[in-house]
């Protein structure tokens, strides 16, 4: 299409396939929407388009995923504020019949599928590495493991007598995650082969709690969005292979594969995406995995 519409905090660019999402980075944008940056969302990853009134004269355009192909969305679950929805495009009430014209023209472009679910996801994830604060510890992911590094001052003592925690993504079937705007905020990962009904996730080596000032949505929502990607992009091959569900993992990494990640890391780091510091000790700590 190669149109433009612009509205508060957002940015829509319209292409063939798919609509670019920019987001402003103003004082006024919530942090979300700021630390996405901008995403590209293919026509096939939506299942309709929705426009309505929106509030102080304003016209509202949100776009409706298909559940399954954005891992944003999914890890999410519906927990979203209104002003945190990423899908959403907010307009001045005057460019209600522009509102509308692009509201058609991306419906002409959904495709039979777009009332089915997505078999697999359609939209970027976050990129690794990715880490926040909890309130009872540090989680961090580099595309291969999750790990837990618990606090003194606030984890348990079940935590602590499991130790800190590191979780391949081979081991996961999923991630919970519970908004730190309500309470019993979490993320816990889903493991293969778990209980069904988990206990409290401040008991659990497998979960990090949220709480005031901890695990905010900006920070742990795309760090779940990036560990539930990598899990779904891991099911494939482990429905080819189920043993590799139950397989040991090899005493050492592969110096090939920790190469690529320091590689990885270098063009980050030349992005300006990671600091010198951050570069300098990521690298260290994997140099000392070999």
């Amino acid at each position: 299409m190669g149109d433009v519409l612009a509205g508060f905090h957002a940015v829509w660019e319209f292409d063939t396939d798919s609509v670019l999402i920019r987001f402003e980075r103003g004082i006024r944008t919530p942090k979300l929407l700021q630390a996405l940056g901008e995403r590209r969302i293919p026509y096939e990853a939506l299942a309709a388009v929705e426009q309505a009134p929106g509030k102080h004269g304003t016209v509202v355009l949100r776009a409706v995923p298909r559940p399954g192909a954005d891992p944003l969305t999914d890890a999410a679950d519906g927990q979203l504020k209104e002003g945190c929805d990423p899908y959403r495009l907010v307009l001045p009430a005057e460019r209600e019949l522009l509102a509308e014209y692009y509201a058609e023209r991306i419906r002409a472009e959904l495709g039979p599928a777009a009332g089915e679910p997505a078999e697999r996801h359609l939209v970027a994830a976050p990129v690794p590495p990715l880490s926040f604060k909890a309130y009872d510890g540090k989680a961090s992911f580099d595309g291969r493991a999750v790990s837990f590094r618990w606090f003194w001052t606030g984890a348990s003592s079940a935590k602590w007598k499991a130790g800190d925690q590191r979780f391949g993504v081979d081991e996961l079937t999923g991630v919970d995650w519970r908004s730190p705007d309500a309470l019993g905020g979490h993320l816990r990962l889903v493991r293969r082969g778990a209980p069904a009904r988990p206990g409290a996730a401040d008991q659990d080596p497998a979960a990090v709690v949220f709480g005031m000032g901890y695990g905010l949505v900006h920070e742990s929502l795309p760090f779940a969005a990036a560990v539930l990607a990598a899990v779904r992009a891991k099911a494939p091959a482990l429905a080819r292979d189920p043993a590799r569900a139950h397989a040991v993992p090899a005493a050492r990494p592969d110096p090939g594969a920790v190469a690529d990640r320091i590689r990885h890391l270098g063009e980050l780091h030349d992005a300006g995406l990671l600091t010198d510091e951050e570069f300098t000790a990521k690298k260290a700590q994997l140099l000392a995995e070999l």
